[in-house]
């Protein structure tokens, strides 16, 4: 899930929207507009579509303070954090590697619903100190001026969320919680990953079908609503239940026995019209060392030729497009695979330089681990 649009770091941590976040911050603005409208009329269209769309702000910030949550235990534990990316269904901490351990896991998966919980609390607590009546107040009511209006409403709609985090399925946070138990009881990671993701599965499963019955006793857009969160439950269920298999599969690989030794050498003065012709269309290879006076110099890839238009890349040299071996991550030829991988998500890369010694060694890329998985599905291994 990564991010398009940049908003900025905080602590460290790059935080953007991903475009499908802009569909639901119009449904809940319109939503919200909506609401105060039948509820409290007398306010004028302009104070309530001010409070529509403040309403709305804060509550993407509060999701924001979910995931930041998340981020600061995955911090305080020795995980790198990249960015955290609100998209459709809220929002998402890309911390680059997993837990060590189940009491990390736990903490780090705990952290976000209870933060939700206090913001919660807390707002209801301030809306009642300025006159707000719970007793007297249904949780689609709204209260007689904008600003109890907007407290109520983020009151009960962060303590609902971190409720539904709660829920007992991977990957939502509750499924987390009930991953790292399962790790402590047990002591395997994998075993308790794949039971947290058949439960993750089963309550995926579960929201499709009461969205379904919703849908056709005419809730509406609202079943429609619970059977897209149902799918995309289901569909990261089934990808952390993959991961593990994966995992498995690559346990005691090392990058020396996948990586390429032979790798395709160019000379960096070499036009990329020749390259393309003579190489990436003769051969299909796709990652090519770059070397300049007989030494590595970089790395090039159809990715870096791509940015240069079409009619310049007879006049366009390869040392001027590589990607510079100082800019490069690389991986030592002793790495688990599974780290080698890591790295290549986290970098948003197909193919790493294998160096030891400040020597290049080969290549690693995700054919390369693809092909061997392939072969061991086909043997059953």
């Amino acid at each position: 899930m990564e991010a398009q649009i940049k908003l900025g770091r905080i602590f460290g941590i790059e935080i953007g929207l991903h475009y499908s976040w802009l569909i639901i911050a119009f449904l809940i603005t319109l939503s919200l507009a909506s609401q105060f409208q039948l509820t409290n009329a007398q306010w004028g269209s302009g104070v309530i579509w001010a409070a529509a769309i403040l309403t709305g702000a804060f509550f993407f910030a509060a999701i924001i303070l979910h995931e930041l949550s998340h981020a600061a235990v995955a911090k305080a534990r020795g995980l790198p954090v990249r960015s955290i990316t609100l998209f459709a269904l809220g929002g998402v901490a890309q911390i680059e590697k997993e837990a060590a351990d189940a009491k990390t896991e736990f903490w780090m998966g705990i952290a976000g619903p209870i933060t939700s919980a206090v913001i919660g609390l807390v707002l209801l607590g301030i809306a009642a100190a300025l006159g707000w009546t719970p007793a007297s107040r249904t949780l689609m009511s709204t209260p007689d001026t904008p600003l109890l209006a907007m407290l109520v409403w983020l009151g009960y709609i962060n303590v609902s969320l971190a409720v539904f985090n709660m829920i007992p399925g991977f990957p939502l946070d509750g499924g987390r919680v009930l991953r790292a138990i399962l790790w402590w009881l047990t002591g395997d990671a994998a075993r308790s990953t794949r039971t947290a993701a058949r439960t993750g599965q089963g309550v995926a499963f579960g929201f499709i079908a009461l969205g379904v019955i919703r849908f056709f006793a005419g809730a509406g857009f609202g079943g429609l609503w619970m059977v897209f969160i149902g799918w995309f439950l289901l569909d990261a269920a089934r990808a952390s239940y993959a991961q593990v298999g994966i995992g498995e599969s690559l346990r005691g690989l090392r990058v020396r026995d996948v990586m390429e030794s032979d790798c395709s050498v160019v000379a960096g003065r070499s036009n990329l019209q020749t390259l393309v012709d003579d190489h990436l269309l003769r051969t299909g290879r796709r990652c090519f060392i770059v070397v300049e006076n007989g030494r590595v110099a970089g790395l090039l890839t159809p990715h870096e030729i791509k940015q240069v238009e079409r009619a310049r890349w007879p006049y366009t040299t390869a040392e001027s497009v590589m990607r510079p071996l100082e800019q490069l991550r690389t991986v030592g030829p002793e790495a688990p695979v599974v780290e080698a991988l890591e790295v290549m998500g986290r970098e948003n890369v197909n193919q790493l330089p294998v160096v030891s010694d400040g020597r290049l060694q080969g290549i690693i890329s995700r054919g390369h681990v693809l092909q061997l998985l392939q072969m061991r599905a086909e043997l059953n291994m």
